[in-house]
């Protein structure tokens, strides 16, 4: 599958700069380190060859694994196994976009940084998995249409996402 930079961040109950830097809700954050944690256990995280996605989650946790879930899993990231995590050649084409992010009206005003995981999630046929990310909701169905899931660790009710 296929992780949001969102789920590990959420997971370290962290606050959320893109969303007026809320705090996620206790069943968000739980949700998210559930799903983490069980991932960490038996699922495969997919990741493009060319580093993109890492560099994102660098940008965003910790590589010393600590102090929060969402930083061991990145921690487990770095130091993964081929039975973790599979590297997936993402190529681009002339101008820099990725070759397998769709062309499509209904994803015009997708957001550019989240790009790479619609295209490595095509390439895969794996599913996203997002938290708290509004982004996949307002394009979820464009998303399905081209072949693309959306798990919602969070749930698809944006009103649960954060504390009051």
């Amino acid at each position: 599958m296929v992780v949001d930079t969102n789920v590990p961040i959420v997971a370290n109950g962290r606050a959320d700069a893109a969303n007026g830097r809320r705090t996620p809700s206790p069943g968000c954050r739980l949700a998210a380190i559930d799903f983490l944690e069980e991932t960490l256990r038996s699922r495969k995280v997919l990741l493009d060859l060319g580093g993109d996605i890492q560099d994102e989650y660098r940008r965003y946790l910790h590589p010393r694994g600590q102090p929060g879930v969402g930083d061991r899993f990145y921690l487990a990231i770095l130091n993964s196994s081929p039975r973790r995590v599979e590297r997936v050649e993402l190529p681009r084409n002339a101008s820099g976009a990725y070759r397998d992010f769709p062309s499509s009206p209904g994803l015009d005003s997708f957001d550019p940084s989240d790009r790479k995981f619609v295209a490595l999630a095509r390439r895969a046929r794996a599913p996203v998995v997002n938290a708290i990310d509004s982004d996949w909701l307002h394009h979820r169905t464009a998303l399905q249409a081209l072949g693309v899931s959306v798990t919602f660790v969070c749930g698809r009710d944006s009103t649960e996402w954060f504390e009051e």
